[in-house]
């Protein structure tokens, strides 16, 4: 019972009610009661048996759309709805033995009620039933040559319904997943966000400190270059919020050349003495964007922790594919513990199909390397 009240497809293709929907659908079908009432209007039932037949007839169509109406939504039955299903499939099997052959075309409406009520195994085991059941009730009150159409009714209405019921399936299941990519969509962005502004933000508030420190030294010393320091921090923050708006709306690109002006910048507010080599030829766009990101990260890393005098910065793009390094003689000890800024550059220099190495060098300092193979930058 817990299995069949999940299963229920009576709602249309969401979990709102749409009673009014089923409603209009259900009507079409009532053609298939104009045999049963044209027995009883016409003369073949008459005294109290006419009575019953239309007491029985009301009961029919009442628990019929009462059953089709009960579930409260898509895959949402209520508690009525099993025992009323039961209820309407007992009197679609016993009228046809009381009242006679044209009655037969109630277990039609079992068959679609099925149908739609059970998953493609059990509702072709419910259609053969029905179709069973109107082959003997046929035999046993004479119904003739109309069996033969009956049943081709109950089959084909049967397998019909089947196919609406599992289009509805897949448009549900359809909407579920465009519904979580969408959220899926979303968390990325959100991700994405939250990445880059950490990674712009810390580098260009690095870059602020140490020029508003050095300005303020300078002012202190009277020396008239406060003034250009002032001048840069202010040409960093208004950078910096460029930044962010670009970061923002997706469109920021970060050129390794550019990173590499910033790097100097930095380096000589920190008062790190700066060597920079490229070697080979120019980067792709793909990888250029990407190494910028990573003389950001390196450079802000040895801006902010290592405490150091100097700092090499060395790029290549030969034949067996492209390679950065940031080397400087800082003080920075022990194993490295991935900040957020090294985690996000290592999820970017990943997803391009390279690998991220940072730690202490053997003869004192720090290294951060970063390897993209020429095989992988090919198929980027």
């Amino acid at each position: 019972m817990g299995d069949l009240r999940n299963i229920f497809t009576f709602g249309g293709t969401d979990e709102r009610p749409s009673r009014w929907r089923r409603l209009i659908g259900l009507s079409v079908g009532l053609i298939y009661l104009f045999y049963p009432a044209s027995d009883i209007t016409s003369g073949a039932t008459t005294g109290t048996e006419a009575y019953w037949a239309v007491a029985s007839l009301v009961a029919f169509l009442v628990s019929y759309v009462a059953t089709v109406l009960s579930p409260r939504g898509y895959g949402r039955p209520s508690p009525w709805t099993l025992p009323l299903l039961c209820l309407t499939t007992l009197m679609a099997v016993v009228f046809p033995l009381v009242f006679g052959g044209a009655w037969l075309t109630l277990p039609v409406y079992i068959a679609i009620m099925l149908s739609m009520a059970l998953p493609p195994r059990q509702a072709f085991a419910g259609v053969g039933c029905m179709a069973l059941i109107v082959l003997v009730e046929g035999l046993i009150v004479g119904a003739g040559d109309a069996i033969p159409v009956l049943e081709l009714q109950v089959v084909t209405l049967g397998v019909l319904f089947m196919s609406i019921r599992n289009t509805r399936m897949l448009v549900v299941e359809l909407r579920q997943a465009q519904d979580e990519v969408a959220r899926l969509a979303a968390s990325e962005e959100r991700l994405r966000i939250a990445r880059d502004l950490h990674d712009l933000l810390g580098h260009s508030l690095s870059l602020i400190v140490l020029k508003s420190e050095l300005a303020g030294r300078l002012a202190e010393q009277g020396s008239d270059k406060a003034v250009g320091e002032i001048r840069d921090v202010e040409s960093v923050a208004r950078l910096a919020l460029q930044e962010v708006r670009e970061a923002v709306t997706g469109y920021r690109r970060r050129g390794l050349s550019e990173e590499l002006d910033n790097a100097r910048s930095a380096l000589a507010a920190a008062g790190v003495r700066a060597v920079v080599r490229t070697l080979g030829t120019p980067l792709p766009d793909v990888l250029d964007g990407l190494f910028g990101w990573a003389v950001r990260e390196g450079v802000t890393n040895v801006v902010r922790h290592a405490g150091a005098s100097s700092c090499e910065i060395t790029v290549a793009f030969q034949d067996g594919g492209a390679s950065m390094e940031i080397d400087d003689d800082g003080t920075q000890a022990g194993p490295c513990r991935p900040g957020s800024g090294l985690t996000g550059l290592t999820e970017r220099v990943q997803a391009a199909g390279g690998t991220v190495e940072a730690g202490p060098r053997p003869g004192g300092g720090f290294r951060l390397r970063v390897a993209v193979p020429a095989a992988v930058e090919s198929r980027t």
